[in-house]
Parts: structure tokens; sequence; C-alpha cells
């Protein structure tokens, strides 16, 4: 009788996935009260078939003589950590986990407009510190309308397109997008219109950011960006922290130069204690938390095994990464 391919998994994962796995692999979990240093890491690799590394920076170096190791598996949409074309070189497929978390994150988005528009983050601690009281202004509590404006979506890609249906379908917005690529289904669909970043930029009231990062979109948000949006303009960001120059959005939003900025992910995760971020009114945040949900971060792990089991077999997972 074969034996079962051995893997590794970096982190824990949900008992419906464990079950799933042990079908048909051998596995051990790394102790999760201690880092996992690279070193060890790099042991661990060269004696398994694959490897569950969410969060893990995986380079050519980490597996190089790691001649065993077939498949590299992360629970995320996201390979910014890795290198897929380097662990290709290496005889190492990357798998990642598409489709499963595209309509969480839409919804999360979603509410990131909703909330940095109406100021509903903002206005909920308003209350709370007892500042609401009967001679307040009512121009003082005044937000911005989200039905029938403009909404710019740089990253038309599945999400992209799930936040477009939102707009459209539930608050009958105007879509424009930038996209390195002409997305004819969304164009009929929503009659969105493929744009330039800077015609974009200057006609949006709410700027979406869903690009992944790569050396061109880093920092693609920066000071000449910003002064290109509607001083009442929402900039929202559900990519990764990166696409946006926060010293600059910093600036702009201490200046009032656009109206508010709605925040999932950041340059520095978690943000320190003394991010400006944190006392400004005009920003919504919340700590990247775009697939968390229990039913989505369930299937995303689900996903991550499928691929990793496959990977490890030496068959074809549903989700290798193309370099």
């Amino acid at each position: 009788m074969l034996s079962k391919p051995k893997v590794f998994l970096a982190h824990p994962v949900p008992e419906s996935a464990l079950t799933y796995l042990s079908q048909h692999c051998s596995y051990t979990i790394w102790d999760q009260h201690k880092p996992l240093q690279k070193d060890d890491l790099r042991n661990i690799l060269k004696q398994v078939d694959g490897a569950l590394l969410t969060g893990h920076a995986v380079d050519a170096a980490l597996v190089e003589g790691c001649d065993q190791l077939k498949v590299i598996s992360t629970a995320t949409v996201g390979y910014d950590k890795f290198d897929p074309i380097e662990l290709a070189n290496e005889g190492v497929l990357l798998t990642n986990t598409p489709y499963v978390l595209d309509e969480t994150v839409a919804d999360l988005v979603f509410g990131l407009i909703l909330s940095g528009a109406r100021r509903i983050a903002e206005l909920h601690t308003h209350i709370q510190k007892g500042e609401w009281r009967k001679g307040t202004p009512s121009s003082a509590l005044f937000g911005q309308d989200v039905h029938e404006k403009t909404i710019g979506i740089v990253g038309m890609g599945r999400i992209g397109e799930k936040i477009a249906h939102r707009a459209k379908e539930g608050f009958g917005m105007n879509i424009l997008y930038h996209n390195r690529s002409h997305r004819p289904e969304a164009e009929k669909r929503y009659n969105a219109e493929k744009v330039e970043l800077d015609v974009l930029l200057s006609r949006s009231d709410f700027v979406v950011l869903m690009v992944p990062l790569s050396d061109e979109t880093k920092h693609l948000i920066d000071k000449e960006a910003l002064r290109k949006m509607k001083s009442t303009a929402l900039l929202i960001n559900g990519a990764r922290g990166n696409v946006i120059d926060e010293k600059a959005l910093i600036d702009a939003l201490q200046n009032n130069e656009i109206f508010g900025a709605a925040l999932d992910v950041f340059e520095t995760e978690p943000l320190p204690q003394d991010h400006p971020f944190l006392t400004m009114k005009n920003v919504t945040l919340t700590p990247h938390i775009g697939s968390a949900t229990a039913a989505t971060r369930e299937a995303m792990a689900m996903r991550a095994i499928e691929n990793l089991v496959a990977g490890a077999k030496g068959e074809t997972p549903t989700d290798v990464v193309k370099g």
C-alpha cells in the first residue's frame, strides 16, 4: 500500500478541512505558541510534499534543495509575499483561493462606502462620547449621498465586478473603471465605462481600490493622485495598504483636500498606536477583515487544503498561480 504524501500546516484549519486532509495525506501542524523561524521552516520543507503557508514570505532561497516539495498553498487570494516564478523554477507550484471570498469582500467594501459617506462609525463614537445634544445643529451630522453618484473602481477583477453589481443594482450608481484590459461583461451589464486613472480620479465621488500589490501599483495613490480627486470624494481601500502613500493621504485628509477615507488595509499592520489615522474623524478603519466571516474563512481553508492535497499527490490543483 502506497504511503500518503506528507504535508505541513503553518497554522490551524477548521475541523472539516482537517478531516478531508487526513483522508489523503499525513500532516503536522506548527505549534502556535512559538513563532515559526525561517531556518525551522526550511528544514521542514525538505521533508514534506506540500505546505500551507498563509502569511509567510516564500521565495526560491527558502525552497532550494527541497527536492520532495511539490506545492505551497495559501488560504488567501493575494500572493504578494510569494514569488510564483521563482517557485516554479524550483519545481514548486503556488496555489491561492480565488472566488470563494469575492462576495464577502464586496460586502465589506460597500460597508466601508456607506460608513465613510454617511459618517456612521464617526457618529457612533460621537454618541458614545455624549456629544449628541439637543443643541447640536443638524448640519454637523451631514454626510454624503451614495445613491446615483459616480463610483470609480480601480481594478475591475472578480471582486471589482461584484462591487459594480452592488453599486448599479442597489444604488443606481454610475460606474467608471480603470483596468489593464476591457471588461465587456461589466460594460454590458452595468454600463461601466473604462477610463484612464486620471479621469476616474477627477470624476468619481467614490474611488475604490481593488488592485493587487506590485511594483506598478505600489503608491499608485500618491500626492498627485489625491490632488486630482474631488474635494467631496471618499477613498476606499480594500486592496493592499501599500497601494496608497499613507503620508500623502494623511496630509490630504488633514487639509480637507478630500472628504474622507475608508480603509481595511494599511502599510503597517496592525496599525501603530501612534498612527495619525487613529485620531482622525474623517477616516473609517477596519482591521483587514475583507474575508472575515466564519463561513468564508472555512470555505477558503477548505479550498486551500484541496489545492494542497492535489499538489502533494502530484496532481494539478484547481488554483495554480501563474507568474
